[in-house]
C-alpha cells in the first residue's frame, strides 16, 4: 500500500518542501497541493506547513483560513481525515476551529527561533504514536505568532480530556498558556503544534537529531494498520 499524504501550499509558504522531504523520508509519497484547488488527489492524510502564508498582517492564518482547499480539508478532517497543521498551520486550524483556542502575538514581541525541548503529553493520535507519553524530544522553533491562549475553561477541558498533545520544556518561548506546544482535537486525527518537526527528521541537518520524524511514521503506519 502507498500511502498519500498531502502538504498545502499557501502563498507565502516557507517549509513544504522541506515536509515533503519528511514525508519521503518516513516512506510515504508526498502530493503537492496548491492553496486554491479544491480536489485533495485522493490523499490519506494533509498537512498544512509552516510559514507566513499571505494575509496574516491581519491575523495569522485568518485568510488562508478561506482558501478553497481548507473547505475541502474542514469537511474531510471532521470525517477522520488525519490532518497535521504546523506553525502557521497550527495557526490555520484554528481559525477553522478545528482546534480551539487562537494564536496571538509572542509575549516578547519578538520573533523567536531556537531548538526547542518538548513533551509529549499524547501519544494516542494519529500522529504521535511512535512516540511515548512523557517523552521528550527536541525540535525547532520558529515563529512571531505563536502565543496559544484561549478561555479558562477551554484550557480546563482541553487538559481534563488529554487533549493537549505537546508542552514545552526549558521555558516558555512565547508566552502559550499552560506552556501549550501542541493540541489535538478529541478525534485524535486533527494536530496542530508550533514547533518544526519537519527540520529534525535527519542528522545532518536542524538540531541534529532525528526527533521529528515519529510525526511522519506515526501516521505511516497508522493509515497503513488501519
Amino acid at each position: 500500500m502507498t500511502v498519500r499524504i498531502g502538504v498545502v501550499t499557501f502563498p507565502g509558504t516557507l517549509d513544504d518542501r522541506d515536509t515533503q522531504r519528511a514525508v519521503r523520508l518516513a516512506g510515504a509519497e508526498a502530493v503537492p497541493l496548491w492553496h486554491r484547488d479544491k480536489d485533495l488527489k485522493q490523499v490519506d492524510a494533509v498537512v498544512l506547513p509552516g510559514g507566513f502564508s499571505y494575509g496574516d498582517y491581519l491575523r495569522a492564518g485568518a485568510i488562508s483560513r478561506f482558501s478553497p482547499v481548507m473547505e475541502t480539508v474542514i469537511g474531510q478532517a471532521r470525517d477522520g481525515l488525519p490532518v497535521l497543521g504546523i506553525c502557521n498551520g497550527f495557526q490555520v486550524l484554528t481559525e477553522t476551529h478545528l482546534l480551539p483556542g487562537a494564536m496571538l502575538r509572542n509575549e516578547s514581541l519578538h520573533f523567536v527561533c531556537r531548538d526547542q525541548r518538548l513533551r509529549v503529553e499524547n501519544a494516542g493520535t494519529a500522529w504521535t504514536t511512535d512516540y511515548t507519553g512523557g517523552q521528550e524530544i527536541r525540535v525547532p522553533l520558529k515563529n512571531i505568532d505563536g502565543r496559544y491562549v484561549a478561555d479558562e475553561r477551554t484550557l480546563d477541558e482541553l487538559e481534563a480530556e488529554g487533549r493537549v498533545a505537546f508542552r514545552y520544556l526549558g521555558g516558555n518561548p512565547n508566552g502559550s498558556l499552560r506552556d501549550i506546544a501542541g493540541l489535538t482535537n478529541e478525534a485524535g486525527n486533527v494536530v496542530g503544534l508550533m514547533p518544526h518537526p519537519e527540520h529534525a527528521v535527519e542528522p545532518l541537518i536542524g538540531t541534529g537529531r532525528t526527533d521529528g520524524l515519529g510525526f511522519f511514521t506515526s501516521i505511516l503506519k497508522r493509515l497503513v494498520n488501519a
